[in-house]
């Protein structure tokens, strides 16, 4: 799997349910290259990511901006939208930390590799 948000996540839940499995993430580039600028999750997802990687939601949460209000402009008039909690940061931090979070578990982590 590659070493993007979403391969690193599945590397830290593999070795969560079992410590013993060798979980080994090949990734093409090297570790501090990204590609995008920000990633948002709502909050239904922060309590799965608590849910599922305690550790790694607190890491997650201390870097995060939250927000719950969106505001649409429509012919000139604002609407507001309020109870829609998000969090954003940009995707380059949400990396550092899963990485640091895969190294603590034991995951084995690959970069410029084909």
């Amino acid at each position: 799997m590659g070493g993007g948000p979403a391969g690193l996540y599945l590397g830290i839940l593999l070795k969560r349910r079992d410590p013993s499995t060798a979980v080994r993430i090949l990734e093409r580039n090297r570790p501090d290259d990204t590609f995008g600028f920000g990633v948002v999750f709502s909050d239904a997802t922060m309590d799965n990511l608590a849910a599922a990687d305690p550790e790694s939601h607190a890491a997650i949460t201390e870097s995060f901006w939250h927000w719950d209000e969106i505001d649409t402009f429509f012919k000139g008039e604002r609407l507001r939208s309020t109870g829609h909690g998000f969090a954003g940061m940009s995707r380059q931090k949400l990396l550092v930390i899963l990485q640091e979070r895969c190294r603590a578990l034991g995951v084995e982590l690959v970069f410029e590799h084909e």
